[in-house]
């Protein structure tokens, strides 16, 4: 038993260092986990882009619906079976011999 392990004397700045150590790692992960819920693209944000896809596809939806309008209507100005109506109406309104007070009825 004479042959004990002896213990070195620890000295104030080497747990200061281990302090300091640890304290810097709790506080990068702090600013990770942060950074994870209220940054830029944190859980936070999360909400907000689910309302920004709702708007859009709203937005898509109403895009879809003028491109299919302006299909149809392209469909009516084909050269091989043009729809009369639809002819009479751009002759006049591009030659300029509708009056001002003339209404154009579409049949659509």
């Amino acid at each position: 038993m004479a042959n004990r392990l002896k213990s070195k004397p620890v000295s104030r700045a080497s747990v200061l260092r281990g302090y300091a150590g640890r304290a810097a790692a709790v506080v990068v992960i702090a600013v990770f986990g942060g950074s994870a819920i209220f940054g830029q693209n944190g859980v936070v944000a999360f909400g907000g882009y689910s309302r920004e896809l709702e708007a859009r596809k709203a937005h898509l939806a109403e895009v879809g619906k003028a491109r299919d309008a302006l299909a149809h209507r392209v469909a009516l100005l084909d050269p091989k079976h043009a729809n009369p109506d639809m002819v009479d109406e751009l002759v006049r309104k591009e030659l300029g011999v509708a009056h001002p007070d003339e209404v154009i009825i579409p049949l659509d």
